[in-house]
């Protein structure tokens, strides 16, 4: 019997909250669903931990890299499987996220009953309940991402199913048979956008994506990304991996995803926030990770304009659709460039953006 969803845990040494984020899945109220768990090539006992649930359930399997291949790698075996064995749908979910009994079942509905949308997302919650991880990402003009209602104290705003940018890839649903027609995700990207990137693809190949916010998931944001490259610079911790994916990744999706009209409309702002960054990683420490991070993107722009080739090319949408779905203002903790903004309109005498 086909198993209509299929629940994608990544995981790297996430054995102190795995057993709870697993838990979780395991008592969704909606049942019919195969739990895959991905492990990266973990050094902890999450082996174990997986194990004893592959004897305890017949809905968990697992698969084990021998290496770390980031979220990407991680997530994409799952859907490859889900795929094969003909899954309606596929979730990914955070090793570190624990699901409302519910989360499933919201998802599946709302893909069951819109089939125009290829993605739904949920509700995000931080682990106390009280204050929003996210709401769905959103893309900006500036060609910078963010999740939306990040740190906001968690209220009645974002209580309304509303179509939306892109999808977390912490805790969202996929129409199978769209990843089928767009990809899986993009490995080079490794970890982080990579949800705003398979996001794009399916926007412009003409598949909208939703908020179903009565979908909820608690996250403890950041556990597996702080246990990878840091270094100590004047007392202080630098995340130089966090920086290097931040560099690398970001310019992927302007090359990729982004069709030639608007990208002359998004480049210059793109650029100046950018070459910001780049030069104030240094002082902050994270100068090596931002240097790495802008030589991979040059190494695999080749092979991006490639893939751009083949995206804008089965593209099935209108430029004015996409400028549609892109927030027309700065990131709200864009504090700098804000104040950047400021000064350049009142040197000038301007008033918008």
């Amino acid at each position: 019997m086909r198993t209509p969803v299929f629940v994608i845990i990544p995981n790297l040494n996430g054995a102190k909250r795995l057993a709870t984020s697993i838990d979780s899945v395991l008592a969704q109220h909606y049942k019919s669903f195969k739990l895959v768990i991905v492990d990266n090539g973990s050094v902890d006992n999450s082996a174990d931990i997986i194990k004893t649930y592959i004897r305890k359930d017949p809905r968990v399997a697992a698969i084990y890299r021998d290496k770390n291949y980031g979220f990407t790698g991680g997530v994409n075996p799952g859907l490859e499987l889900a795929i094969k064995e003909g899954a309606t749908y596929a979730a990914p979910f955070n090793n570190d996220a624990i699901a409302d009994k519910d989360w499933l079942k919201h998802l599946v509905d709302f893909l069951d009953d819109h089939p125009a949308y290829g993605i739904a997302t949920c509700t995000i919650l931080h682990a106390d309940g009280k204050t929003i991880d996210s709401t769905a990402d959103q893309y900006t003009i500036w060609g910078i991402p963010f999740p939306r209602g990040r740190d906001e104290v968690a209220s009645a705003r974002y209580n309304q199913s509303t179509d939306i940018f892109g999808a977390s890839g912490g805790a969202s649903m996929y129409r199978v048979s769209m990843l089928k027609q767009i990809g899986l995700y993009d490995q080079d990207f490794f970890a982080y956008y990579e949800d705003i990137d398979i996001s794009f693809r399916a926007q412009l190949a003409g598949y909208k994506v939703s908020f179903v916010p009565k979908s909820v998931v608690f996250h403890e944001q950041g556990q597996t990304s702080a246990q990878l490259a840091r270094r100590k610079t004047n007392g202080r911790v630098a995340n130089t991996f966090t920086t290097k994916q931040y560099m690398k990744n970001l310019p992927y999706i302007l090359v990729k995803d982004v069709p030639a009209p608007l990208l002359v409309r998004i480049l210059p702002r793109f650029l100046l926030a950018y070459t910001l960054f780049f030069i104030k990683s240094f002082p902050d420490g994270r100068g090596s990770g931002a240097l790495k991070g802008v030589a991979l993107f040059w190494v695999k722009l080749p092979k991006k304009l490639m893939e751009r080739r083949r995206i804008q090319g089965s593209r099935k949408v209108s430029n004015d659709y996409i400028w549609s779905l892109l927030i027309h203002d700065l990131p709200p903790n864009a504090y700098k460039l804000k104040r950047l903004r400021a000064l350049w309109w009142r040197l000038t005498g301007r008033t918008a953006s």
